[in-house]
């Protein structure tokens, strides 16, 4: 397996996420998570605490299928309120830096207006590449 991340001099430095992913391996699709604990039901009271329980659903996934944090490539982040996501994005970083280390996969952060679980805050969807 092979994954690259590319952040080219001609566009602005990124912060949180690499511009691009160079990968070859076995992919892995991962379906979005909210922040649902086993019993199906959202837990977190504010956007830090769903972010980390989002990714850490992300992460078990991830693992079920052979993967590792540092095989992510490429996450969608689906955010109900990006006013406060930012505002928190300190805090979503230490999160972030937690579960999956000082490396940045190639995001992007959508604002919506509701997610499928009208209590969740944030989804986190994406694809891996694993080692062949």
């Amino acid at each position: 397996m092979s994954l690259e991340f590319v952040n080219p001099a001609a566009l602005a430095k990124p912060s949180g996420f690499a511009h691009a992913a160079i990968g070859s391996g076995l992919m892995v699709f991962l379906a979005g998570q909210t922040a649902l604990d086993t019993s199906g039901a959202v837990v977190g009271e504010d956007v830090v605490a769903q972010f980390e329980q989002a990714l850490t659903n992300l992460l078990i996934a991830l693992e079920a299928a052979g993967g590792r944090p540092e095989h992510l490539a490429c996450l969608t982040i689906y955010i109900v309120d990006m006013d406060d996501y930012r505002a928190n994005a300190r805090a979503i970083g230490a999160v972030w830096k937690r579960l999956v280390g000082d490396s940045y996969p190639a995001m992007a952060g959508i604002g919506v207006s509701r997610l499928w679980d009208a209590d969740a805050m944030v989804e986190i969807q994406g694809y891996a590449v694993l080692p062949d």
